[in-house]
């Protein structure tokens, strides 16, 4: 009786020692100002959404002069990572780099802004610059690096490229080897816009109705995080406390095979 009660003692000792790392297990688990459902119009504003250009971003521009002998013949001007051929900086990214102004630096032209601009309305803006200098000229700008971040319970977080503007959130996850068998699939959360002040959107994939009433639409520096079943936290704090709760029998076993073996001669 003493043995089973040394531990039953130490056994709940070793959970409440355990369970302190359970309650900050998750991330963005506090003051959390969370959106469910989402209306038609920022619905309809996620579906005509372009990415505009930013600082540091990287871009890759192709400028062709249209020659005067031929009919639509055009001769590449400048190419930096372009519709050919790819570029390579000193530092071994692709394409262009955007300054913390916002400008990049071309020939003929020199320096032109380009911050706020979608690639359609950067090719405009070069094409107008260089017809100062062309007669026939032609532009074309492509953003290289747009990606967002899938992080949590995906069998590969990380970074995922976004080639075209916007992506779904399963197309996301299935770039992140799906979701994991720990994850929490009806309180996925998606973190847009400013770090210190971001909106929040909650997704259940494991209701239909709920997936209607939202939005499954990423764009680029969205942030997923899969959270982990409640279960998990305790499952790791178990395993941490596997060591002792080995301890514990260690000490227990010479008690129970004394026990054992008096029960027997009885």
């Amino acid at each position: 009786m003493k043995a089973t009660g040394m531990a039953i003692g130490l056994l709940v000792l070793g959970l409440l020692a355990g369970g302190c790392s359970t309650n900050e297990y998750k991330l963005f688990n506090k003051n959390l100002n969370v959106e469910k459902n989402v209306s038609t119009q920022e619905y309809e504003a996620d579906i005509s959404y372009e990415y505009k250009i930013i600082p540091g971003d990287r871009i890759q521009i192709s400028v062709y002069n249209q020659s005067s002998s031929g009919a639509g013949q055009l001769n590449q001007l400048i190419s930096r990572g372009g519709l050919g051929d790819t570029y390579l900086t000193r530092d071994g990214y692709e394409g262009m780099l955007v300054s913390k102004k916002g400008t990049i630096r071309l020939p003929l032209v020199g320096e032109i802004k380009v911050v706020g601009l979608t690639e359609s309305q950067a090719s405009a803006k070069l094409i107008k610059a260089y017809k100062k200098f062309l007669r026939n000229p032609f532009a074309a700008v492509k953003i290289l690096d747009q990606r967002l971040f899938v992080i949590g319970e995906v069998r590969k977080p990380g970074v995922v490229k976004v080639p075209h503007g916007t992506m779904t959130l399963f197309e996301a996850l299935a770039s992140s080897g799906d979701l994991t068998d720990d994850a929490k699939r009806n309180d996925i959360l998606i973190l847009r816009g400013d770090l210190r002040h971001p909106t929040v959107r909650e997704v259940d994939l494991t209701d239909m109705s709920a997936i209607r009433l939202t939005s499954l639409i990423l764009r680029p520096n969205d942030i997923v995080y899969v959270q982990p079943r409640n279960m998990k936290a305790y499952n790791v704090a178990f395993k941490e406390q596997m060591p002792f709760y080995e301890l514990v029998h260690t000490m227990l076993l010479p008690f129970v095979d004394v026990g054992v073996i008096h029960k027997n001669f009885d």
